[in-house]
């Protein structure tokens, strides 16, 4: 689930505790946490809601000031279900710490293990330091601008990405990603 920074806000401050969203079927559980660039926010329920159902308070309570502009919303998404999502927030991405922390002597083999691991299964080869490099190079630029200057598919690239911020090397920016302190602590250490 994506969410715009200030709904994150609003999580993060308990003041948004609902999402709606229009699919053909749940892509989330109840239970769940979602990682985003604010912290982790936890699933704490979801159910098919008829349109109709939505109240007032609803719509206030997922960020927005009238019914009206969250069906709006709602209605660029075309058919599907509509799903009541309630949310809240859990805490600080635990990725946020390991961001900043330079990796130890083993920490730098288990992430070159780790990478070399993702090269390994990748169908087209290496990728993990290029696209490190890429990102240390060109921090804050639009995610697809990044993919095509490796002539790959924007979301193959995100999900790529995605295993970077796994580690630590990467973050996400409102646009685009950088390298973490991690990353390029790693990138300084990192054989080629």
């Amino acid at each position: 689930m994506l969410f715009k920074s200030a709904i994150l806000d609003g999580i993060r401050r308990g003041s948004i505790t609902l999402a709606f969203r229009r699919w053909p079927r749940p892509r989330i559980k109840a239970g769940s946490e979602v990682r985003t660039a604010l912290g982790v926010v936890a699933v704490t329920g979801i159910k098919p809601i008829e349109v109709q159902a939505i109240s007032e308070a609803d719509a206030r309570k997922a960020g927005y000031a009238t019914k009206a502009q969250l069906l709006a919303e709602l209605a660029k998404f075309g058919s599907g279900s509509v799903f009541r999502i309630g949310l809240g927030f859990a805490g600080k991405d635990p990725r946020e710490a390991l961001r900043k922390q330079a990796p130890t002597r083993s920490g730098a083999t288990e992430i070159a293990t780790r990478l070399a691991r993702l090269d390994t299964s990748a169908r087209d080869g290496a990728w993990t330091l290029k696209v490190l490099e890429l990102i240390a190079a060109h921090p804050a630029v639009r995610a697809a601008e990044l993919a095509a200057a490796l002539s790959w598919e924007t979301q193959a690239f995100k999900i790529r990405v995605r295993k970077l911020k796994e580690l630590g090397l990467t973050e996400s920016l409102e646009t685009g990603y950088r390298i973490s302190p991690r990353g390029a602590a790693y990138l300084k250490a990192a054989p080629r």
